[in-house]
C-alpha cells in the first residue's frame, strides 16, 4: 500500500519542541514505515523521516517569517494533490484546506481532525463527507452532524518516556500559555495547597501570560521555565506528585495528559472535553469539576500507583495501537491487504 502522508506546515515534523499535530503525524508515519508501508511524508522539506520525504515548503511558518502561511499552504497542497495518482490513499493530518482538491482527485482520503474548533467550519466538512472519511481523535470531538469514519485515539512510544517511581513533592503544569490550559488556574491550585508549581510551554497569548501568569510566578515556589524538549522533557513530566491540566475548553485529546502518565505522573484534569476517556478517575489520576476539588485532588495524588499510570498508557495509548487502528481504516477505505 502507498500512502501520501499530509503533514502541517506550521512547525517541522517532527516539531523541535511545540507542534501537536506535526507530532502524532511524525509517530504514525514512523510506525507505519516500521510495519512495511509504503509511506511517502509531505512535509517541510527540513523534516526528519524513515519514510520517503517529499514537499517543496522550505521551512515552518512558524520559525521562519519569509514563510507566507497562506502562500505556502496551497503550494504544499497543490504539489501533493497533483500526483494523487500516484497513492492508494492520502491522510490528511493539515485541516480542512485539503478538502477543496478532494473531488478533483480519485485518490481516497482520510482525514484526522485534530479537534472541531466551532460550527464555523463545517462549510469545509459537512459538504465533503461523502468523499472524504474522518477520523475523530476522541469520542468528546465528534460533531453530531459529522459522519466519522473511526475514532482512533492519539498513541505514544512508550519505551521512549522514562518510568519514574517515586515522582516529586512539586506540581507540574505542562502546556500552551493560554486561557484554555488553564495555567492560573494551575498556580491557584499550587498555592492554595501549599506545593510548588514547574510550568513549562509556549507563550500562545501574550496579554493572558502577563496579565495572569507572570505576576503568580515567584520564581521560588512558582516557577516559569519556557517550552522544554530533550531529557529536561522527559525529566519534567516524571518528576512531579501530579500533572496539573485544569483546562477551560473541550479539549479533544491531550498528549501531555498520556506523556505524563506514561512517566508515572498523575494528571489532576476538569472533567470537560476528552479528560473522562483519558483519566481513569481514583486510579490514573482525578477528574475535577472546582478549585476546592483540585486541592483536594492535590493532595490524594500520592495515594495513586504510578505503575497503574504507565499500565494504562501501555494498553490504551501506545503507538502500536494507534497504527494498527489506522492501518486497518486504511484497509477498509481501500479494499487492500
Amino acid at each position: 500500500m502507498k500512502v501520501a502522508m499530509l503533514a502541517p506546515i506550521a512547525w517541522r515534523t517532527p516539531p523541535r519542541q511545540y507542534g501537536p499535530w506535526e507530532l502524532v503525524t511524525s509517530l504514525l508515519t514512523e510506525a507505519l514505515v516500521a510495519r512495511g508501508v509504503d509511506v511517502t511524508l509531505f512535509a517541510t522539506l527540513d523534516s526528519l523521516t524513515a519514510a520517503t520525504l517529499d514537499g517543496v515548503v522550505p521551512a515552518p511558518y512558524s520559525e521562519d517569517p519569509s514563510i507566507d502561511a497562506k502562500v505556502w499552504e496551497f503550494r504544499h497542497l497543490a504539489h501533493l494533490f497533483a500526483q494523487a495518482n500516484r497513492f492508494d490513499l492520502i491522510h490528511n493530518q493539515a485541516d480542512f484546506p485539503a478538502h477543496a482538491f478532494a473531488p478533483l482527485v480519485d485518490t481516497p482520503m482520510v482525514t484526522t481532525i485534530h479537534g472541531f474548533s466551532s460550527d464555523r467550519i463545517m462549510p469545509m466538512y459537512r459538504p465533503y463527507q461523502e468523499r472524504v472519511h474522518y477520523v475523530a481523535i476522541s469520542e468528546a470531538d465528534r460533531h453530531p452532524d459529522l459522519r466519522y469514519a473511526a475514532t482512533i485515539h492519539h498513541g505514544i512510544p512508550l519505551d521512549d518516556f522514562p518510568f519514574d517511581a517515586d515522582g516529586a513533592e512539586g506540581l507540574l503544569f505542562f502546556g500552551r500559555i493560554h486561557p484554555d490550559k488553564g495555567a492560573a488556574a494551575a498556580i491557584a491550585a499550587a498555592r492554595a495547597s501549599g506545593r510548588g508549581l514547574d510550568m513549562y510551554g509556549i507563550v500562545q497569548d501574550t496579554g493572558y501570560h502577563e496579565r495572569e501568569v507572570m505576576p503568580g510566578v515567584d520564581g521560588a515556589t512558582i516557577r516559569y521555565h519556557g517550552p522544554v524538549g530533550g531529557a529536561d522533557r522527559l525529566h519534567a513530566l516524571g518528576h512531579a506528585r501530579a500533572l496539573l491540566h485544569l483546562i477551560d475548553f473541550e479539549e479533544p485529546f491531550g498528549l501531555s495528559v498520556v506523556e505524563a502518565m506514561a512517566c508515572g505522573t498523575p494528571v489532576i484534569a476538569t472533567r470537560r472535553g476528552s479528560m473522562p476517556e483519558l483519566i481513569d478517575h481514583g486510579v490514573t489520576g482525578f477528574l475535577v469539576d472546582t478549585p476546592a476539588e483540585a486541592v483536594t485532588a492535590i493532595e490524594r495524588a500520592a495515594d495513586l500507583d504510578r505503575h497503574a499510570c504507565r499500565r494504562a498508557v501501555a494498553a490504551r495509548f501506545s503507538v502500536e495501537r494507534m497504527a494498527d487502528d489506522y492501518l486497518a481504516l486504511y484497509r477498509t477505505v481501500t479494499g487492500l491487504p
